[in-house]
Parts: structure tokens; C-alpha cells; sequence
């Protein structure tokens, strides 16, 4: 198993750092264009690295019997607002991308050139969706929530085929997700069958868990979110206030500064304690 750290730009993230901090919004703006935006101004001023919305029909996504079509209905966006979301992330310097649901959705921010895709879970089997997905071009963060290693690797030979900048994440997808469940050594087992960057979406309602997931290799942390603990959101029970974003990306900041290089050798902090060692022959 490589657990060497890759470098983020190699796959179309724009960043220097090691760990790439997603400020997950989805649907918690509530349909409220208004909102969204303070909701991308408060993720820019906790320290997250991007933005993440959902671009979809409700008719699309689900049928109208459904349990969630209310929901889905009333937090719906309009195409423009996106234009207008998009923007706004750019000029306060934050990355904006989202998760497409449908083909129309999929043009529509390919029009506006979004440099990057979340795939969600319920989309790992959807293999025409995932081809078109992977004709883009651009960076694919896959979640993978609810499938096998086999389903995962057909997945992934889709997405990697003339696209080398896929990130898959280790997903539970129980909303929220308990502790005890989280089940992270699934994220060294992404590493061995995956030459690509591994990352985890977290549905815990704390920020222990994507830390660890941090140390654990994990490149990538997508974290729901909201603005406070009073604020009413559809995900309300599994987003992190803008006070845990900025603990958990200070967190993840000072874990990158004791990653280190991994190499087994002599490092300068030791030199002085050299002369200390003993040196025999059999």
C-alpha cells in the first residue's frame, strides 16, 4: 500500500495544500438564493477550501410520491442562480462546484465551465451517467456510499477512461452516521486498489471523524454545512457550524505541518543526538 500523500494539483485542484477541505452546502440554503450566498461567505470565512451545491430537476431526481419531492421541490435552484452562486465564490476566492443530477443539469454547468464534479453515491451504478461524466474532462470526486469494491472498480474504469483526475471518497451513507459505523480502514483499503486521490464524505454530526479520516490518508474531507446549530436546513442533523469548520480546518492545517515526508532516515531535528548511538558489529 502507497501512503504517500499525492499532490492535489496533479488532479486538477487548484491548491497547495495537502487536504482539501469541501464545505458541502447541498441543499441547506433552502431554496433561498440569498441564504446560499451567506452560506459560501461563512464557509470562505471558517477557512474551507470550496463550496459544494446540488444542480438538479426535482421531477428528475425523484418521483412526485416520494417521500423527499417536497423537499427536493422547495430547495430547488435555478440554473441562473448557479451562474449567479458561481460568481459570487469567485470573487471572494473560494472554489464553487457541484453535484449534477440529471444530463441537463450536467450541461447546464458545463456551459459555465465548473472545473469540477461531485458524483453522489446513488450515481456509483449509473454507468451511462458516469460515462458522460468522464467525456468532461474535469476532476471527478465520487462518493461511494452503499456499493462494493467490485461496483466501485467498474466505476472507477468508467470515470478513469481518458480522464486521469478522479478522487473517490469513502462514504457511509446513513444520515447521520454514528461513530462506531464509520468504518475508516475502508479508506486504506481505497488506497490499495486505487492509484488515485482517496478522500472521505463524512455524515457524522461532529468533525472527530473526518480528522481521522485526515490522518488516515485522506485527501479530500466533504463535511455538510451550516451557518449555526439554530439554523433549519434539510441536513441540518449531519452539517458542522461555521465555529467546527474553522476548528476542523485548523485541525487538518496543523496535521499537513507534521505529516512530514515519510522517509525512514536521519532528519536534521535528530542530528544532534547522533553521536548518542551505539554501533557494533556481530
Amino acid at each position: 500500500m502507497n501512503n504517500m500523500l499525492k499532490t492535489l494539483k496533479d488532479y486538477g485542484i487548484n491548491s497547495d495544500n495537502r487536504v482539501y477541505i469541501i464545505a458541502e452546502i447541498g441543499i441547506n440554503h433552502n431554496g433561498n438564493f440569498e441564504l446560499a450566498k451567506k452560506l459560501i461567505e461563512s464557509a470562505k470565512k471558517a477557512g474551507a477550501d470550496a463550496v459544494k451545491f446540488q444542480t438538479y430537476s426535482a421531477e428528475k431526481r425523484a418521483p412526485k410520491e416520494s417521500p423527499i419531492f417536497g423537499i427536493l421541490k422547495k430547495c430547488e435552484l435555478s440554473f441562473e442562480d448557479f451562474k449567479r452562486l458561481k460568481s459570487y465564490a469567485e470573487q471572494i476566492n473560494i472554489d464553487f462546484f457541484s453535484t449534477p443530477f440529471d444530463d441537463e443539469s450536467l450541461d447546464y454547468l458545463e456551459s459555465l465551465d465548473c472545473n469540477m464534479y461531485k458524483i453522489a453515491s446513488f450515481d456509483v451504478t449509473n454507468l451511462k451517467f458516469l460515462s458522460k461524466l468522464s467525456g468532461t474532462g474535469k476532476t471527478l470526486i465520487m462518493s461511494v456510499g452503499m456499493a462494493d469494491l467490485e461496483e466501485v472498480k467498474t466505476a472507477y474504469q468508467i470515470l478513469n477512461t481518458g480522464n486521469n483526475k478522479v478522487v473517490i471518497l469513502h462514504c457511509i451513507s446513513a444520515y447521520p452516521t454514528e461513530e462506531e459505523n464509520a468504518n475508516l480502514a475502508a479508506i486504506f483499503s481505497l488506497k490499495e486498489n486505487f492509484d488515485c486521490l482517496i478522500g472521505q464524505s463524512d455524515h457524522t454530526n461532529d468533525i472527530f471523524v473526518p480528522f481521522c479520516a485526515a490522518a488516515a490518508g485522506a485527501q479530500v474531507i466533504e463535511k455538510h454545512y451550516k451557518i449555526s446549530a439554530d439554523m433549519e436546513c434539510p441536513d441540518g442533523p449531519v452539517s458542522i457550524t461555521e465555529e467546527q469548520m474553522t476548528e476542523l480546518v485548523g485541525k487538518v492545517r496543523r496535521l499537513e505541518k507534521i505529516w512530514g515526508h515519510g522517509r525512514v532516515e536521519l532528519t536534521p531535528a535528530q542530528k544532534d543526538i547522533l553521536v548518542y548511538r551505539k554501533i557494533s558489529s556481530l
